[in-house]
């Protein structure tokens, strides 16, 4: 099969997310990574083109080689070892952002790549990737032991969904799922400390604190390779919008366990009256409704004269329907959500979650994620 391995992408016809290919166990070989299955989607493209010598050019992740008693058939583990030597299969840290790059490079020619990843994370830095029908091929079970490559429709993910696979990558980019892609709540909800004097990038009191790398097993500084020490609890926080005529006009922080009133002119909490026309701001409740968060959960309250409205997230490109508040009366208030306070002016939700949405959003994915034969699925969080 090596002469389907060119050992250059420009002079190949397709690119392969091996690391993808050899993980996916509905594509038949044994074990939870298999180099067969890559050879099975090599004869797919084989009887695709007609061509014996289609030439091909593998990405992987260094990951995939990082657990590489998950080979059954430990003679694979050599044979990719020796391929990625030779240049014939390209290793990365990130085979996704390498696989884009290279289709943005080869787009004259129209190169297509074998996956059956969505790149949802991505889709801001490489917009043609939104309700894209002719680029990606996935690799499916035919008869028999065969595979064969269906085009896959990209679709358009909405703004929520790809800031919450951006969320999802960067965890995974830091070492912070495990295999069930489950986070280690015990590293994100907490914060850490740098032994390196000089060094400002976990302090909660810089602007954007950075996640910890996990390196074995042991949260470390990216930049000087140390441990890194806990510095104690990191409070839940998510971010409301101010959209008034479609534009953002205000940013607000809401953390866990607080009472956040947002009206014309609350007594405390978030004025309006300075973002909006005298007109407008008439329309607004001096108090209009109260954001709390308990728990990680964030909750909305109408305590208005004039009333409020809200809907749920965009579903597939569509956004739920408006439906007033009841007064007085909690109401879940999740990423993305909407809340119109008068026509025109809207609270939004970051799609950034709290930490226990995060846990509950991964284990409601690991939970629907068809479970191989002889497996079970995790149920609680370490």
């Amino acid at each position: 099969m090596e002469h389907n391995l060119p050992g250059a992408a420009d002079q190949a016809g397709f690119l392969i997310d091996l690391s993808n290919v050899v993980r996916d166990r509905s594509l038949g070989g044994p074990g939870a990574r298999s180099l067969h299955r890559f050879r099975l989607v090599v004869k797919a493209l084989t009887r695709l083109t007609g061509d014996p010598g289609v030439q091909v050019y593998p990405v992987a992740d260094r990951s995939l080689l990082g657990a590489a008693r998950e080979f059954t058939d430990r003679a694979e583990v050599a044979v990719l070892r020796r391929w990625i030597g030779e240049g014939l299969v390209e290793q990365v840290g990130d085979a996704d952002q390498r696989l884009l790059e290279l289709m943005e490079l080869t787009s004259a020619a129209h190169t297509r790549t074998v996956t059956g990843d969505r790149f949802t994370a991505h889709r801001r830095e490489y917009p043609w990737i939104q309700g894209n029908t002719d680029r990606f091929l996935k690799p499916v079970a035919g008869p028999s032991g065969t595979v064969r490559l269906v085009p896959l429709d990209m679709g358009v993910c909405t703004e929520g969904e790809i800031s919450r696979a951006d969320e999802l990558a960067a965890f995974k980019k830091q070492g912070l799922l495990k295999q069930s892609d489950q986070p280690l709540t015990r590293v994100v909800n907490r914060f850490w400390r740098c032994p390196e004097p000089r060094c400002t990038a976990y302090d909660p009191r810089g602007g954007r604190v950075l996640l910890p790398r996990m390196s074995k097993g042991v949260p470390t500084c990216e930049m000087h390779c140390v441990p890194l020490t806990d510095a104690g609890s990191r409070p839940a926080m998510a971010q409301l919008k101010v959209m008034v005529d479609g534009k953002c006009k205000g940013r607000y922080t809401v953390e866990d366990g607080s009472r956040t009133g947002i009206g014309r002119q609350p007594a405390d909490g978030i004025a309006l009256y300075g973002l909006l026309p005298p007109a407008v701001a008439a329309r607004i409740s001096r108090e209009h409704v109260v954001v709390s968060a308990e728990g990680g959960i964030l909750l909305v309250r109408d305590v208005s004269t004039y009333g409020t409205q809200m809907r749920t997230a965009e579903r597939h490109g569509r956004p739920g329907s408006w439906r007033r508040l009841s007064p007085g009366q909690d109401r879940r208030f999740g990423p993305g959500d909407e809340v119109e306070l008068t026509p025109g002016v809207m609270l939004t939700r970051s799609a950034r979650r709290f930490p226990a949405e995060l846990a509950a959003a991964w284990r409601n994915a690991a939970r629907n994620r068809p479970a191989p034969q002889g497996a079970s699925l995790p149920t609680s969080l370490g």
